[in-house]
């Protein structure tokens, strides 16, 4: 049975655990060689091993996406490695502080939340669409969340943050339209990681159910579905999307 992505090359960012793991797994599994950027080394080589365990071929590049130079050397070690770049997941991300009022919102913590995930999905995007345009386009998939699409107490930064990855995915999305490469992004509702249960804790866990309309929290192989769905050719003619993931919280 033939592979969505076999012979192809996928770069993901913060791919050392959660939803970056999963799509990482994923992405090997139809058949894509992997390329890992995350600062966190030792959980990073536990995602190498199990991409290897299925029989999948995957490579780890120490990263802050917060760093041209070091955003930079993952793209090319890829395509050294593979020579070619046709899919990227620009997933890696923070929560801040949640539940904090504006006028108490630390200024180093919006900072550090708007490098990371909004500088580090423009410096992802900014080295993989070069090496994309050489072998004909690809498909880039930026990790937004619902906090992109509505206003709530989860701490203003974030919420600019994922605001500005779907504004920074629609502009990308428009430039390299007739180009070959598609931008979308993906939005989730909560999904079971570590980052979320270290943001929300259990405190949190009722009230935010109750927003679910399934009633569930969603996991980490759901949201590496859609973007899967969106790198494929199944979505070949869907470009600039916001797609939530969202167990119908959108719907309310």
């Amino acid at each position: 049975m033939s592979k969505l992505f076999e012979g192809k090359v996928a770069v993901i960012t913060g791919g050392s655990s959660g939803i970056g793991r999963a799509t990482a797994i994923a992405f090997a599994a139809e058949g894509a060689r992997v390329a890992i950027g995350a600062r966190r080394a030792a959980e990073s080589e536990e995602t190498i091993r199990q991409i290897q365990a299925q029989g999948g071929e995957a490579i780890f590049v120490q990263t802050d996406v917060t760093r041209a130079d070091q955003v930079q050397k993952l793209m090319d070690t890829a395509v050294s490695r593979w020579q070619r770049l046709d899919y990227a997941f620009n997933n890696a991300g923070i929560g801040g502080t949640a539940f904090v009022p504006v006028p108490d919102y630390s200024e180093q913590v919006w900072d550090d939340v708007i490098d990371i995930n909004l500088k580090g999905v423009f410096l992802a995007m900014k080295y993989e669409i070069p090496h994309m345009l050489k072998t004909g386009g690809g498909a880039i998939v930026n990790m937004s969340s619902v906090a992109g699409l509505i206003g709530g107490p989860i701490g203003i930064a974030y919420y600019a943050s994922k605001h500005g990855v779907i504004g920074a995915t629609k502009a990308a999305a428009m430039e390299y339209a007739k180009k070959g490469i598609r931008v979308n992004a993906v939005c989730p509702a909560v999904i079971r990681t570590p980052m979320s249960e270290g943001i929300f804790g259990s405190d949190h866990e009722a009230s935010l159910l109750a927003v679910h309309p399934m009633g569930r929290f969603g996991t980490t192989e759901e949201v590496a579905d859609a973007v899967v769905f969106l790198c494929s050719s199944k979505a070949s003619y869907i470009t600039g999307h916001a797609l939530p993931v969202d167990a119908g919280l959108l719907a309310r």
